[in-house]
């Protein structure tokens, strides 16, 4: 076990050496495979400060539920505590007659008017936000069973807009996958077609190898090490491309949100984003080498 991984770590640093022994391919190469792994992230990112820039596309679903005039709090609350409690809504938020009176007299304009009133005319409000995967046919079933309530005066729900945000999250969430199995895809390639000509600027070598009795396992193990290599670098070099496309939109973007009174920010990836790209880059990189070395090891034989 020890000689095994000894061979290994001799192998992994062999292959960093024979990289930095032609760093102008190897650059180009780790260039392409960065920037294919940026190309689906910045697409992520930019989805991601869409959601932000319009508020949260989650509230677009929300619909909304008001108590008849004069119900109770406690039933109010009551209602919340059930709705708390059904699968398909993630929350629910109960906005008071009162904190609604108020919220319409600092708006401005109403004071004078809302002061001349006798009682407050507003309803308890309830606010109810669904998951996200629930399917508008559920919402609206579950809109009607509301509507039936006695201690409810009337049910607000655009199952329209429900239904097009579903459709449109669903279209974005297959194109964000579509590009980033494309462009993986592509890395696959490029990386299989630099260890195929690794492999022919090396087929003396690996004759000779075979000639002394070395394994397809032994001759396997540097062009795989190779390809680790590429898909790792290539990776962290499309996080630098995706940060450095963040440093330079960053202050005109936020300087544009000033103008409008707005305190945007642009947001980065996460850490799960940031290890999906790495990871796939290194996925694909060691695919791309196996599928060079098992179409053009296996054709290199001795010649005796």
């Amino acid at each position: 076990m020890r000689q095994w991984l000894t061979r290994h770590a001799q192998n992994c640093v062999a292959s960093v050496g024979r990289l930095v022994a032609h760093p102008g391919g190897t650059l180009l190469t780790v260039a392409v495979i960065g920037v294919s792994l940026a190309l689906p992230a910045g697409l992520n990112i930019l989805v991601r400060n869409g959601e932000a820039l319009a508020g949260g596309w989650e509230s677009v679903r929300d619909f909304s539920v008001y108590l008849q005039p004069g119900a109770e709090l406690a039933n109010a609350q009551a209602l919340v505590n059930e709705l708390e409690n059904v699968v398909d809504i993630q929350s629910v938020e109960l906005v008071t007659a009162d904190a609604a009176l108020k919220e319409l007299r600092d708006s401005g304009g109403f004071a004078g008017v809302l002061d001349g009133l006798e009682k407050n005319p507003l309803p308890h409000t309830l606010v109810v936000r669904p998951k996200a995967e629930v399917p508008a046919a559920n919402l609206e079933r579950l809109a009607a069973e509301l509507g039936k309530r006695d201690i409810v005066d009337q049910v607000r729900l655009d199952t329209d807009w429900v239904a097009r945000l579903n459709a449109l999250l669903d279209l974005t969430r297959r194109g964000i996958w579509l590009a980033a199995g494309l462009l993986v895809g592509a890395v696959v390639v490029i990386v299989g077609n630099t260890i195929r000509l690794d492999i022919e600027n090396q087929r003396a070598e690996i004759e000779v190898a075979k000639l002394l009795g070395a394994t397809d396992a032994f001759v396997r193990r540097p062009f795989l090490y190779a390809g680790f290599w590429y898909g790792l670098v290539g990776g962290l070099f499309a996080l630098a491309v995706v940060a450095g496309g963040l440093a330079l939109l960053g202050g005109p973007v936020a300087r544009l949100s000033m103008l409008y009174g707005g305190s945007f920010r642009l947001v980065g990836l996460d850490g799960t984003s940031s290890l999906a790209v790495v990871g796939g880059g290194l996925l694909a990189g060691l695919a791309g080498a196996w599928v060079a070395v098992a179409r053009h090891l296996a054709a290199i034989q001795p010649k005796v």
